[in-house]
């Protein structure tokens, strides 16, 4: 009975702290500012075998420029353990490859980790028939997204 009422509230979090947008784009909630979440990230991805190509940091190339923005970091990252099968559904999948995560503040300061829906990327492109690419890419990009996110 423990367990039930445990992954009820495991999933109810879940559901609650994650919203699929129309756009495309998957956002999470996160318990932590912008820079821990995005050192999180990073350090889950690093760990999972995945290539950090580059973190940009919004926030502070506005303020270079004499501007003022949210906190706001991009993390751009890889496999082509991962990508390939992507690209070899549809080789045009490329042009959104490598993946990125956005963390940012939003007006209320809440800190969203967002990242492109695959099943969105998948319609843009016109795939078909890659299923099992699809969700092998999706649970990958929402468990980072939970591990880095979650309290």
């Amino acid at each position: 009975m423990r367990k039930i009422f445990v992954l009820s509230c495991v999933l109810l979090f879940v559901l609650m702290s994650t919203a699929f947008a129309e756009n495309g784009l998957v956002h999470v909630k996160s318990a932590y500012d912008v820079k821990t979440t995005a050192d999180r990230l990073e350090s889950i991805l690093k760990d999972k075998g995945m290539t950090v190509f580059i973190r940009i940091n919004h926030a502070e190339g506005a303020e270079k420029v004499g501007k003022k923005l949210r906190p706001t970091e991009v993390v751009i990252f890889g496999n082509p353990n991962v990508g390939t099968p992507f690209m070899q559904c549809q080789q045009s999948v490329a042009i959104d490859l490598p993946q990125k995560a956005l963390i940012w503040q939003d007006e209320q300061e809440e800190v969203w980790l967002t990242y492109n829906d695959p099943q969105f990327l998948a319609t843009r492109h016109g795939i078909t028939k890659c299923e099992k690419v699809l969700e092998k890419i999706a649970n990958a990009l929402s468990n980072f997204a939970q591990a880095a996110t979650a309290p």
